[in-house]
């Protein structure tokens, strides 16, 4: 039996079948596009951050310690120091402003730097040098600084911690 094209069940069945087509791609270009792509992404430099932990030292080494932590810290930022509970913020930028750093000559050298997959969160770490002025005596130690990117894309340390001391017969590099 052959249908006649102009009956209302061949209208039907046309109609059926071009909504399940439409249905269809609709659905599969639904699902393209909820499929997570993979972007390359650019990594970050940890150049960028190691050159940012020299300008600190350096900012240290020719304006005073004291000067370059209060440039460099962040305003939430915590200094770890031995015998004293964590500073945090406005209280740590109180206790940089206090400091009595005419003494002593602080640098530092970073040995390298990580910064997150997102580019904002970054650590350092490397060894520094205390030398003090009066005496020709150079204390060395290590040091980790985590790092913050601020709004204007500026680093700013979120946290600073030393351990002085690197042991006996090892070569005390200058930082």
């Amino acid at each position: 039996m052959v249908q006649d094209p102009t009956s209302n069940n061949c209208i039907s069945f046309t109609k059926k079948r071009i909504i399940n087509y439409t249905l269809s791609f609709v659905f599969l270009i639904a699902i393209a596009s909820c499929k997570n792509k993979i972007v390359e992404q650019k990594s970050p430099d940890k150049k960028e951050l190691i050159q940012v932990d020299q300008a600190f030292s350096k900012m240290s080494e020719e304006k005073g310690m004291k000067n370059a932590f209060i440039e460099y810290i962040d305003s939430n930022g915590v200094l770890l120091r031995p015998g004293e509970i964590p500073i945090i913020g406005a209280n740590a930028i109180d206790y940089l402003i206090q400091l009595n750093d005419t003494g002593y000559t602080l640098t530092w050298q970073p040995n390298d730097a990580v910064i997150s997959g997102s580019g904002d969160l970054g650590y350092t770490y490397g060894i520094y040098a205390m030398k003090q002025k009066s005496k020709d005596t150079t204390i060395y130690g290590t040091y980790t600084s985590i790092w913050k990117r601020q709004k204007d894309g500026k680093w700013k340390f979120v946290l600073d911690s030393g351990n002085e001391g690197i042991g006996e017969g090892i070569e005390q590099p200058e930082p």
